[in-house]
């Protein structure tokens, strides 16, 4: 029997654009990709703090190192420039296998930089 388990997390990053005229998806900075051990279409789950709402789409990339967080197509209609929003990834695991597994968090600053 496989689980879902938390993969990893991008702890409060703040929403640096909304593109609603895009075929959809969230575009993540590379930088902020490979600390979270994220990868190109990955699925994902994106909590919004500001205003409570969920919602789940695919990854693509940002422009290394520059703290872009954008939600695209219908997802931004979930957001607003400037929201703080929680990024989390997961995967199916074998329970002995996910009792043993540790999650990637990863906190980045205000500007959306690592720390």
């Amino acid at each position: 029997m496989q689980i879902q388990l938390m993969k990893s997390k991008i702890h409060r990053v703040k929403v640096t654009q909304a593109e609603l005229h895009y075929v959809g998806s969230i575009t993540i900075d590379e930088d902020l990709m490979d600390a979270a051990h994220l990868i190109e279409n990955e699925k994902v789950q994106i909590v919004n703090v500001n205003n409570g709402e969920r919602l789940e789409t695919y990854v693509i990339k940002g422009e290394r190192g520059s703290g872009q967080i954008c939600l695209n197509g219908p997802a931004a209609r979930k957001v607003a420039v400037g929201d703080i929003v929680i990024i989390i990834s997961y995967a199916g695991m074998e329970l002995e296998e996910a009792k043993e597994f540790k999650p990637v968090v990863i906190f980045p600053d205000d500007q959306n930089k690592l720390i």
